[in-house]
């Protein structure tokens, strides 16, 4: 079975089509045990976010929408009207609400999971961040995934300690929202 995105059928005649061309932007959803798909897909370079227990509603709404901006200013107290007030937010310096920084790092634990499949580890703690940077602010409504490039393998006893550079990409954007190395200890 080969299974692939109809932007990457070849080129056929206008007369031969049945429908306008989808846009260019492949991306794909993958539940119910298609993780080793989302894997592959990644690895080809496809956009792809698995996790086997989404429901289908959460599914609709994967991004960094006002809800989640406003749960964020509830849980951390900074409810500043940049990130929770739309209306004077409309006239400010983006032209909407923006997600707060910490939010955006936030995020990597979630997008890291899908990331990377590390074999026979129980257990995974963060150890901490080398640096961070927010280059890009990430309006509500927006789309980010996360690009993970191993930089440091380091044994540790009873597992061992990862160094990952990460750079959180703003769908529509070719500069990044945040650029971040991360620590992490893995044991198995």
């Amino acid at each position: 079975v080969a299974v692939y995105p109809l932007s990457m059928l070849p080129d056929l005649p206008a007369h031969a089509s049945l429908r306008e061309p989808p846009p260019r932007r492949d991306a794909f959803v993958l539940d119910a045990h298609l993780g080793k798909l989302a894997r592959l897909l990644r690895l080809l370079g496809f956009d792809a976010l698995y996790r086997n227990d989404y429901e289908d509603r959460e599914v609709a709404n994967i991004g960094v929408e006002q809800q989640r901006i406003d749960q964020f200013a509830q849980a951390t107290g900074d409810h500043q009207w940049i990130h929770v007030d739309p209306v004077r937010a409309a006239s400010g310096p983006f032209g909407k609400t923006i997600a707060h920084g910490f939010l955006t790092l936030s995020l990597v634990p979630e997008m890291f999971a899908t990331a990377f499949d590390i074999g026979d580890v129980h257990m995974g703690v963060n150890y901490g961040l080398n640096k961070v940077r927010f280059t890009n602010p990430v309006p509500s409504g927006s789309r980010v995934r996360g690009h993970f490039v191993l930089k440091a393998y380091e044994p540790i006893e009873g597992g061992a300690q990862l160094a990952v550079e990460v750079r959180v990409e703003l769908e529509g954007s070719a500069k990044p929202a945040c650029v971040a190395e991360t620590l992490s200890r893995r044991f198995i």
